[in-house]
C-alpha cells in the first residue's frame, strides 16, 4: 500500500490501533491476529540484543532488525527511530531516506533525549531542525515518509505539560510533522485541547494506569499503540518457560 493509505488510516471511524513488534515472529503474529499497521520498538528490540532502552543500539543494527521485519510481513511499517541516532540533522535524514528504501512508510521520532533510563527534554529547535531536514532531503529524492513527531513533554514530568505540548505541537507542524504521539498524556481536558489545537493526527499508547482504547476513542484520538507492552507480556512467559524447564526437567 502507499503512504497515502497509510495516513488515510489515521482517519478512521475508530482509532488505527498499531501492534509493536520486534522481530519476524511477532510481526508474523500481529499479521495473523489481522492488524493493519505495525511499529517497530525500539524498546524492544534494544533488549532482545542485550541493551537497554535508551538509544544506546547503533542505527546499523537497528536497521538490521526493521528490515527483516519489513521483509517477514505484508503489513505497513512505521518503525521507531528514537531521536535518530545522531545529533546532525543531515545524517537522520540519509538514515530516514535507508527506511525508506526498503518500505518503511513512518516514522516515530522523538524529542527526548536519552542516556540510559534518564530521559531529558530536548530544545524545541532540535526536533524541529531534524524534522524540516528530513522533509526537504528525501523531496529532493522523490520521497516522502510520515513523520510522527513523540512529543515527551509528560514522561520528562515538564513543570507545565500541556502548555508546553502546544507550543512543540505548532513548531513541529510548522517544521513538517504528518502526526504527534504523547506518550503519558491522559487527562480528558489535555486530550481535547491537543485535538484542538491541530488538524494532524494524535497517537497515544495502551499502557497500565491510562485509559483504554474505548476511552481514548471517544474523545477522538487518532491512533493509538501498543508499546513495548506485548514484549513485556512475552518477556514474562519466557522467564516462567525456562524457570518451569528447570525445576520439572520437561516441557
Amino acid at each position: 500500500m502507499s503512504l497515502e493509505k497509510f495516513k488515510e488510516l489515521h482517519h478512521q471511524s475508530q482509532p488505527l490501533l498499531i501492534a509493536n513488534t520486534w522481530d519476524a515472529i511477532s510481526s508474523k503474529a500481529a499479521e495473523k491476529a489481522g492488524f493493519q499497521v505495525i511499529g517497530t520498538s525500539s524498546h524492544a528490540i534494544a533488549n532482545i540484543l542485550g541493551l537497554e532502552d535508551g538509544e544506546i543500539i547503533p542505527f546499523n543494527e537497528m536497521f538490521f532488525i526493521i528490515e527483516k521485519i519489513v521483509k517477514s510481513t505484508k503489513l505497513l511499517v512505521s518503525a521507531d527511530i528514537e531521536s535518530g541516532y545522531s545529533h546532525d540533522p543531515q545524517i537522520v535524514a540519509t538514515y530516514i531516506e535507508q527506511l525508506v528504501d526498503i518500505g518503511v512508510l513512518g516514522i516515530n521520532l522523538e524529542d527526548g533525549l536519552t542516556k540510559g533510563k534518564e530521559r531529558t527534554l530536548g530544545e524545541i529547535s532540535i526536533l524541529a531542525d531534524k524534522i524540516k531536514h528530513i522533509k526537504s532531503y528525501l523531496k529532493t529524492k522523490g520521497k516522502d515518509i510520515y513523520i510522527n513527531a513523540r512529543i515527551d513533554t509528560y514522561t520528562t514530568k515538564h513543570q507545565q505539560p500541556l502548555e508546553e505540548t502546544l507550543r512543540r505541537i505548532k513548531s513541529y507542524e510548522e517544521a513538517g510533522a504528518d502526526g504527534f504521539f504523547v506518550p503519558l498524556i491522559n487527562e480528558d481536558s489535555d486530550i481535547k485541547a491537543v485535538l484542538q489545537a491541530t488538524q494532524l493526527p494524535l497517537n497515544v499508547f495502551l499502557k497500565e494506569g491510562l485509559k483504554s482504547f474505548d476511552e481514548f476513542a471517544a474523545l477522538g484520538v487518532h491512533r493509538i499503540s501498543s508499546g513495548n507492552g506485548i514484549h513485556a507480556i512475552v518477556t514474562k512467559a519466557t522467564d516462567k518457560a525456562f524457570n518451569s524447564l528447570m525445576s520439572d526437567k520437561s516441557l
